[in-house]
């Protein structure tokens, strides 16, 4: 989750909340398989699948709200938060393009975002700097995807349940996708920025 800026880092590992997103990162693997078991002549494991995500946006939740509330802000879980999200997005952009519930130019438009960022984090580290902190837009549009990805995995159906879950499946991913690239445009802004003041100190 989101920190400020002002609360004091520790260099701990073993923090609950560190421990959390350890352990959100571990079940990236598990809910993969569980969305492409079908596909391999496997059982519909899709109510397994949505377990595994609900419990990935609790622990989420909870790994920020215990870290600030505790002190437990750590330089680890800075890396391990986001890098969890975006391994279960990739994950479950991997596994619903396979089963064709997602299209593949919606797969391909998240995935620029993030070849985009990469470029960013790389010119950052060029000129000695962190990664970009998360933001409280990329946040938003994290959430947004979260609640799509699991909505549009309900709609593979015949069920009016399915039906209803497509469509806000489909609004949640129009926002998510909107403020994924909103935020990383901003990131590419602020990377402009501080390598044209790094460039200018020079």
């Amino acid at each position: 989750m989101e920190v400020q800026e002002t609360r004091v880092q520790t260099d701990r590992v073993l923090t609950i909340p560190n421990i959390l997103s350890m352990a959100r990162l571990a079940g990236v693997p598990l809910f993969l398989w569980l969305i492409l078991r079908p596909e391999f002549g496997g059982p519909n494991s899709d109510g397994w699948a949505l377990l595994v995500l609900a419990l990935s946006g609790v622990s989420d939740y909870l790994d920020g709200k215990l870290a600030r509330r505790w002190n437990q802000i750590s330089s680890l879980g800075r890396l391990l938060d986001p890098a969890a999200d975006r391994l279960y997005i990739l994950s479950t952009l991997v596994g619903l393009t396979w089963r064709e519930i997602l299209p593949l130019w919606l797969t391909i438009a998240l995935l620029a975002r993030e070849a985009m960022l990469l470029v960013m984090v790389g010119i950052l580290r060029r000129h000695g700097y962190p990664p970009p902190q998360v933001n409280f837009l990329g946040k938003a549009a994290t959430f947004n995807l979260m609640y799509a990805f699991p909505l549009l995995l309900l709609s593979d159906g015949d069920t009016w349940v399915a039906s209803l879950a497509e469509v806000f499946g489909w609004a949640f991913a129009g926002w998510g996708t909107t403020l994924y690239w909103w935020a990383g445009i901003l990131y590419v802004v602020q990377v402009r920025r501080l390598v044209k003041a790094d460039t200018a100190a020079d």
